[in-house]
């Protein structure tokens, strides 16, 4: 239902650190009705031009505050809210050429009262400014 709100229009860039740019990064909101503690997300998965990435590549940014995926999973002071941009951070040296290109975002999370974990997914071409 909210899968074509998860990737942020517009908002595909180059990540830098010190002037380098090490990789990628997109705005993406949580594609559920509520709120999820970050605990509770259990894997953002992230395509680029239909090439998988590495889930140790993967990035999560919040309000300030950037975890690993592995980090995520013992965060219980922290939330995903609902309509929240949070930046997707992908590791890439160099980053992506300017362009086209299709993000692909999944995200699998926990709720206590469903009797399973459901994933949900969405691509979106996304242009990466010059």
């Amino acid at each position: 239902m909210m899968d074509n709100k998860m990737i942020v229009e517009g908002s595909l860039a180059n990540y830098a650190e010190g002037g380098v740019v090490k990789g990628f990064q997109f705005l993406g909101r949580l594609p559920y009705y509520r709120g999820l503690g970050l605990s509770m997300v259990e894997d953002i998965a992230v395509e680029i031009d239909g090439e998988t990435v590495a889930r140790e590549d993967v990035r999560f940014s919040v309000r300030g505050k950037t975890y690993t995926l592995d980090e995520m999973e013992t965060v219980y002071d922290d939330r995903w809210n609902f309509g929240e941009k949070a930046t997707i951070i992908v590791l890439k040296d160099g980053g992506l050429a300017h362009g086209e290109h299709q993000v692909g975002m999944a995200v699998r999370y926990r709720v206590s009262y469903l009797p399973f974990v459901p994933t949900t997914r969405f691509t979106k071409t996304l242009a990466l400014a010059a």
